[in-house]
């Protein structure tokens, strides 16, 4: 299986944490998003031109979600918890990050370089970052649920972004955000992030 990540692309890492949690083989091609040819670059392994894309044999799943559910039967089942209930509720938080939280995309770019930590935070930045707060408040310890999974795949990137910025929460929130920050897998990721950008 090869997986097509994007040079600075959360979805990418997000698609490849998930293959390292559910222990699922898969061979990189990096696509660097900064060049301008990048899109027919793209084009040639991903049918939508987006990242993360997975080809397998004479299949392209091209959306990280997709991915994560075929990284899931995969593993038998890794990725989620085993309860019915928490496990279309892990997937609600995984859909919820993967199309929402538009102010924090536009406000607080995700970024492998030093950024300034944001002084205040607008309105509309500080309703998403309460949303994430809430969530986070969820977390049974050190991962979401029972063991590190999808959610927790996606939500470290996202500990990781706002700590970039300064924003850190207290109480359980915080127990969690910084739960994520510690967890070796996403140090790995971030190493990894980096090794991408020199391909």
């Amino acid at each position: 299986m090869e997986l097509i990540v994007g040079r600075d692309s959360t979805w990418s890492l997000r698609a490849w944490l998930c293959a390292k949690i559910a222990k699922v083989e898969v061979n990189e091609l990096i696509i660097d998003l900064t060049k301008p040819d990048y899109k027919q670059t793209l084009l040639s392994y991903s049918p939508s031109g987006l990242v993360p894309a997975l080809n397998v044999g004479e299949s392209v799943i091209h959306d990280s979600l997709a991915i994560i559910e075929f990284f899931n039967e995969q593993s038998s089942g890794a990725l989620f918890p085993t309860d019915e209930l928490q496990r279309a509720e892990a997937r609600s938080l995984c859909s919820e990050l993967h199309s929402g939280f538009f102010q924090l995309r536009q406000q607080c770019p995700f970024s492998l370089d030093p950024v300034e930590p944001l002084a205040e935070l607008a309105s509309d930045l500080n309703v998403e970052i309460k949303r994430v707060e809430s969530i986070f408040e969820q977390a049974q310890q050190p991962f979401m649920y029972q063991h590190a999974g999808a959610v927790d795949a996606f939500y470290s990137i996202l500990a990781f972004r706002l700590q970039s910025y300064g924003i850190t929460f207290n109480g359980k929130a915080g127990e969690y955000q910084q739960s994520l920050l510690n967890w070796p897998l996403l140090n790995q990721a971030i190493e990894v992030a980096m090794e991408w950008r020199k391909s």
